[in-house]
Order: C-alpha cells, then sequence, then structure tokens
C-alpha cells in the first residue's frame, strides 16, 4: 500500500506539471483558448498533411505542441484511475479481511 500511494502521488505531481504546462501554452496564443481538458479546435487529419501549416507554421506547431501535452495528461489521468483503482482494493482488503 505504500508503494501504490507514493505511486499515486508522483503521478499527481506530474499532473500538476502537465497542467502548468498546457496553461503555459495557452497563454502564449489566444487562439488556442483557455480550456485545459481539451484538444485545441483545429483537429489534424490522420494520415493527411496540415495544409494550415503553410498558413501559419508557429501557431500550428504551438497548437500541436498542446495537444500532445493534452494527450500525455489524459494518459497520466487513465493510468492515475487505473491504479487508485488498485490502491483502493489493497485498502479494502486489508481493513476487511
Amino acid at each position: 500500500m505504500v508503494l501504490g500511494t507514493t505511486f499515486i502521488i508522483i503521478l499527481f505531481l506530474i499532473l500538476k506539471y502537465t497542467l502548468a504546462w498546457i496553461n503555459y501554452y495557452n497563454d502564449l496564443d489566444p487562439r488556442l483558448g483557455d480550456s485545459t481538458w481539451r484538444f485545441t479546435y483545429d483537429y489534424p487529419v490522420v494520415g493527411e498533411r496540415d495544409i494550415s501549416d503553410l498558413d501559419d507554421k508557429d501557431f500550428v506547431r504551438l497548437r500541436r505542441k498542446k495537444n500532445k501535452i493534452v494527450l500525455f495528461m489524459y494518459s497520466i489521468v487513465l493510468i492515475m484511475f487505473v491504479s487508485s483503482m488498485s490502491l483502493l482494493s489493497k485498502f479494502l482488503l486489508f481493513f476487511f479481511s
């Protein structure tokens, strides 16, 4: 249980760090919006080149960086959910057995 709790705390600190990066990217360009939990509005098409890269390279690269950070944030939240369910089951087994 101690390792699980430590793992959850470390993941929480990493989550706070990624949220700070998302807020940083949001402050760089107002076109990205203020949302923390959403990808940016202009979704890249899978398998095709993003044509908007020709129009505004700096914004498109910033948008892609933010999308990668948001995807990383979602993966951390998923790992935290699964590990918290594991920690909760160990906690309940410890007290009820």
